[in-house]
């Protein structure tokens, strides 16, 4: 039955590649469309594709960044189909966080076969695109932070902090490895920018940052974000 096809989400702002890949594939899986990075998370949150097809020239964001941000709370297939040949371009993509490269213009059987491979190597570990916690909440596809319904404005590197953590929500994590996926390589052993940013984070995101609920400190280790009782 078509229901269980699996989804494969095309992301081009080309009309004439949208219908040429939707013709090519509409008979072995199920094809939603978008024109734009942003409908492209959009849809993505809403319709959980199984893989996503994504050109790098889009109108608003740039793929690598439409990759970025789906990172942030999935890891479905994604496949960059791309009239860009430089290195560059496909190392900045596949640092994204991609998995696989194309080249345009290519053939659809080239193309059904990269999608096989992704998706028998998919990895079923998605993550929910909102994370719930008590009086928290986190839209990652909106890159939206509330506490008790009030938006707070976060900085990149706290909102990239914050992310770290639920990611890995009840794990300890250590000052090393929160230095190094935040801030780099460089910076992994200057845990005063860490100490920092955690004070701010916990002073907006805390009932009472003096006695927090949601970022525990490890002493002499690190930190991990508790997971509390959700609302009903």
């Amino acid at each position: 039955m078509t229901e269980n096809l699996p989804r494969i989400l095309v992301v081009d702002d080309e009309r004439p590649i949208r219908r040429f890949l939707s013709a090519s594939l509409g008979t072995h899986y199920l094809i939603s469309e978008a024109a734009s990075g942003m409908e492209a998370i959009q849809v993505a949150a809403a319709e959980r594709p199984d893989l996503v097809i994504l050109d790098l020239g889009l109108p608003d964001l740039n793929g690598v960044e439409v990759t970025r941000r789906l990172r942030e709370w999935t890891q479905v297939p994604i496949i960059i189909v791309s009239v860009r040949e430089q290195e560059a371009d496909k190392i900045a993509a596949l640092d994204a966080g991609a998995d696989d490269y194309l080249t345009k213009p290519f053939g659809a059987g080239e193309l059904m076969a990269r999608i096989r491979v992704a998706l028998r190597h998919a990895v079923q570990t998605d993550g929910e695109p909102v994370f719930l916690d008590g009086n928290l909440t986190v839209d990652f596809t909106h890159r939206l932070v509330t506490v008790q319904d009030q938006p707070v404005p976060l900085t990149p590197t706290e909102y990239d902090l914050l992310k770290t953590l639920i990611k890995h929500a009840d794990k300890v994590l250590t000052h090393r490895q929160l230095l190094r996926t935040v801030w780099g390589t460089t910076y992994e052993n200057d845990t005063h920018i860490l100490q920092v940013n955690i004070s701010n984070l916990r002073r907006k995101i805390e009932p009472d940052p003096a006695r927090p609920v949601h970022i525990i400190t490890e002493p002499g280790v690190g930190y991990r974000l508790k997971i509390n009782e959700t609302r009903p």
